[in-house]
């Protein structure tokens, strides 16, 4: 019997240059410590960063168009120098993670490789320029439009809301002219499906039937979310075992893209895992 190959995922490297991000706000909003964050991902190995730079937390602030365009300007001028100096490798790819139409039109024009939506592009009147991109586009379902919210939501009947949902929205982008084999599906995680950690669960427990119901690649991000802290009661920060635990199990699952604080202990886990499976000789 052949031994068994784990998939190695996509992974994208979290970069909040937000003031209140759950678990790293603030961190990343000076140049110095903003170039040392993508660095640091980069030498562990990641090949997409994802830009963020207004917090989707429940008790996330509001951040104006201005300052959101401002901040991902900053870290795509800190991407492009680094290429140019051969400090980071010219084949990183940059995903930018925005839900107002106006950053989204910005990314756009810099010729982004992903942009990801946490309300999964509900804007009908951006669908043609959506269509008219090129970029990968990754649509989040969430119980409700906006930044995650602590709503009561019952885990019976959370994966017939996530179908729901995908089902409308890639109707309406397909419609719209947009290419399915540029499309990523993220079920969404913790608060983005209420305030029950079971509904995470449940979704974890049923990937492969959302695979193989629409046909497309999953991006999952549980990195230090709070359903993992209900389990074991740790803060954020300090909840890089059961990220990793959780990561490891997407990656068995065969989850395409992971979106993660931490990618360079993604793949020195999996990279044991595949030695111990036989997979490296």
């Amino acid at each position: 019997m052949e031994p068994p190959t784990l998939a190695m995922p996509h992974l994208l490297g979290i970069v909040n240059i937000t003031t209140d991000s759950f678990s790293d706000g603030g961190q990343y909003l000076q140049p110095q410590s903003l170039e040392e964050h993508i660095l640091k991902l980069c030498e562990g190995g990641c090949p997409i960063l994802d830009l963020g730079a207004a917090s989707s937390n429940p008790a996330a602030n509001p951040v104006d168009t201005e300052l959101e365009i401002e901040r991902l300007n900053l870290a795509l001028e800190i991407i492009q120098r680094l290429k140019e100096k051969s400090q980071i490798s010219r084949d990183v790819e940059v995903s930018i993670d925005t839900f107002n139409p106006e950053v989204q039109k910005f990314a756009l024009d810099q010729n982004i490789d992903y942009l990801n939506d946490i309300t999964g592009f509900p804007e009908r009147e951006m669908h043609p320029t959506l269509a008219a991109s090129s970029c990968r586009l990754i649509i989040m379902h969430s119980i409700q439009r906006g930044i995650a919210n602590e709503t009561r939501v019952s885990p019976d009947l959370i994966l017939d809301q996530i179908r729901s949902f995908f089902q409308k929205r890639l109707q309406e982008l397909e419609t719209a002219g947009i290419s399915r084999k540029r499309l990523i599906l993220d079920p969404g995680m913790g608060f983005f499906l209420g305030s029950d950690p079971e509904c995470s669960y449940r979704v974890l427990r049923n990937l492969q039937s959302l695979k193989e119901e629409f046909g497309l690649p999953l991006l999952v991000s549980v990195s230090r979310k709070s359903f993992l802290g209900a389990i074991t009661g740790t803060p954020p920060q300090r909840r890089w075992a059961e990220t990793l635990a959780c990561e490891l199990y997407l990656a068995e699952q065969k989850v395409e893209y992971i979106r993660t604080h931490d990618p360079e202990a993604i793949y020195r886990a999996l990279a044991i895992q595949q030695a111990i499976a036989g997979d490296q000789h």
